[in-house]
């Protein structure tokens, strides 16, 4: 099977929770949701448990609970991976977040009318942009 991911669009007083890390496909930093792969440390997790355990590693933020919005295939005529979109809902600061030793993640809080021009900004700047932030666009 190929890997599956969890993506959690999470809000936190009035801000969502977006993350910037290198990643190694692509060479470069990219802006992105924060997620993880379910089962990749544990056979036994969920999508919901990983959601929640990847939101506090990675921001350092938690959440009372989250919701299942669906399955979705990121690029279907190039690769069989799929991931799962959750909401994150109770969301509160409990940690530092930046990731595992093997990560460097950094946590922006950005409005939801700002997130285009966030990522426009970021763009400019020479990073990658995750398709799942499309969801801001306002399309």
């Amino acid at each position: 099977n190929p890997p599956h991911a969890v993506f959690v669009p999470a809000e936190h007083e009035g801000k969502f929770v977006l993350i910037e890390q290198y990643r190694v496909p692509i060479g470069d930093r990219c802006l992105e949701l924060p997620a993880g792969l379910v089962g990749d440390e544990d056979t036994d997790a969920t999508v919901e448990g990983t959601a929640v355990k990847e939101l506090e590693e990675e921001t350092g933020f938690t959440c009372e609970h989250v919701e299942r919005l669906g399955e979705f295939h990121s690029s279907p005529g190039m690769v069989a991976e799929s991931f799962t979109l959750v909401r994150a809902h109770g969301v509160r600061k409990v940690g530092d977040g930046g990731g595992t030793e093997h990560e460097e993640i950094e946590v922006h809080l950005v409005d939801r009318e700002d997130i285009p021009n966030f990522v426009e900004r970021r763009r400019r700047e020479g990073v990658a942009i995750d398709v799942k932030l499309l969801l801001f666009m306002g399309f």
